[in-house]
């Protein structure tokens, strides 16, 4: 229901007559829920663009961008690169920018907000049209930003940005992890059926399957009999503690303080760990132990460079991306909420409830206008009005973190190359980034198992 008002309020960009002819057909909904997935969508869209610019068919048309030295001289040749290699990696980072600044500029702009009676309101949950004009033309204006120290620079923000949203992105699939099991359990303790104990036992299978064979694979592809001690230390240590989180999800003492914790939770986890040790090591800057890092990167081929940015770990990347941005969009704080510390991240039951009599049009909404309700015409019902159903300047925060995540998946979490700006390396950094990431997870997903035991006056139930 939230994606339809959402495109609702995606027609009011074309004005108010697109607005009023495409609410009458949506159901109503809370803003609260439109309003995050609008932010969504935007930020999805930003994310294509990306994508389209790293398409090789785009690369000779890029290379005419002002900071590249076969362009028109919009800047000094001084500092202007050669884009042949890395102009679709140079304009992911422009585009980011301008979307990374966008949600920081949101996220400073509503601290504090308590209701949608602060005049701020407006702003959260409206002006379409005006923001995406904005962030077209901060995306235009910034292909004039010459490049001298930008990507270097930039890149140490979005690996920070990138490492800050895994943590966020951990938090939410252990929450998923919870919830997923939770529902199943209650389930089949309602029900008594065998089809929902075999469920939960065939998906607690099929993800330490999947893990196992992750993991036999990272040993096959990423090590050496004589050679790859690094890895093998990491895949390693990663299998044992996944191995000690399972064994202390199903201990009696978890148990008898969370009921329903069980390996459910823990094969999500480790499937994801598993995940991201492949991540991690295929920055490894070592050649020899890393059979995705083969120079092709430093070579010059550029639709084989352009490929690069497409491999099955930046696709597998965005999709648990994807998937991440749209739970925390649609997705209703509840009991597992608390074990995991996400009552900033969903949105909350405020207790509101629709007031007919005090609707807006959603077109209204959207340009902040007052008016009075159409008969028989769907509403974006305001239910913030007396509290927020959600932070919404975390809300924001968060996504400009995603933004930065993105940037650094698309472009392979690559270093630009400082002495060659048109270069990209492998980056060691980013293997850390990602290896202490699964570290953090797993000790994450631990402390909500021991937390009812620790805490013993803090209701988790």
């Amino acid at each position: 229901m939230g994606l339809v008002c959402s495109t609702a309020q995606m027609a009011c960009l074309c004005g108010s007559t697109a607005c009023s002819l495409c609410c009458s057909q949506c159901p109503s909904c809370r803003n609260s829920t439109s309003t995050r997935i609008m932010y969504a969508l935007m930020l999805v869209l930003g994310t294509i663009t990306s994508c389209i610019t790293l398409a090789p068919g785009l690369q000779s048309a890029l290379q005419k961008v002002p900071f590249c030295t076969n362009s028109s001289t919009y800047v000094p040749n001084s500092i202007t690169v050669d884009c042949q290699a890395a102009v679709g990696y140079l304009a992911v980072y422009r585009i980011s920018l301008i979307m990374t600044l966008f949600f920081a500029l949101m996220s400073v702009m509503m601290i504090g907000v308590k209701s949608t009676k602060d005049p701020r309101g407006g702003i959260q949950n409206g002006f379409w049209a005006i923001k995406y004009l904005l962030i077209i033309g901060g995306m235009i204006g910034a292909f004039f930003i010459p490049e001298g120290s930008f990507g270097p620079t930039w890149m140490y923000f979005g690996m920070i940005g990138g490492f800050l949203f895994i943590l966020i992105q951990l938090v939410l699939i252990i929450d998923f992890a919870h919830s997923w099991a939770e529902a199943w359990v209650a389930n089949y303790e309602e029900t008594e059926s065998k089809a929902w104990y075999a469920a939960l036992l065939g998906a607690t299978f099929l993800n330490y399957a999947l893990s196992l064979t992750g993991i036999i694979l990272l040993f096959v592809h990423f090590t050496k009999a004589d050679d790859c001690s690094l890895n093998k230390f990491f895949i390693s240590i990663n299998m044992i503690l996944c191995v000690i989180i399972s064994a202390v999800s199903i201990m009696p003492k978890v148990q008898e303080y969370n009921q329903r914790s069980g390996l459910l939770q823990s094969s999500v986890l480790t499937l994801y760990v598993v995940y991201l040790t492949w991540s991690g090591i295929s920055n490894s800057p070592d050649k020899d132990c890393n059979p995705g890092f083969l120079g092709i990167i430093n070579g010059n081929d550029v639709t084989a460079q352009n490929r690069m940015a497409f491999d099955k770990e930046s696709i597998i990347g965005l999709v648990i991306w994807f998937s991440c941005v749209l739970y925390s969009s649609i997705r209703t704080a509840s009991k597992s909420s608390r074990i995991t510390m996400t009552d900033n991240v969903f949105v909350k039951d405020n207790g509101a409830v629709q007031n007919t009599g005090n609707q807006s049009l959603i077109n209204n909404e959207v340009e902040g206008r007052s008016g009075d309700a159409e008969e028989g015409g769907a509403k974006v019902w305001d239910n913030e009005e007396d509290s927020v159903a959600y932070n919404w300047s975390f809300f924001h925060f968060m996504f400009a973190l995603a933004t930065l995540y993105v940037m650094m998946t698309l472009t392979n979490w690559y270093h630009p190359n400082t002495s060659n700006l048109d270069t990209f390396n492998s980056n060691s950094a980013s293997m850390w980034v990602k290896i202490v990431s699964s570290w953090m997870c797993m000790g994450l997903y631990t402390l909500t198992l021991v937390a009812p035991l620790i805490w013993t006056d803090r209701d988790f139930s």
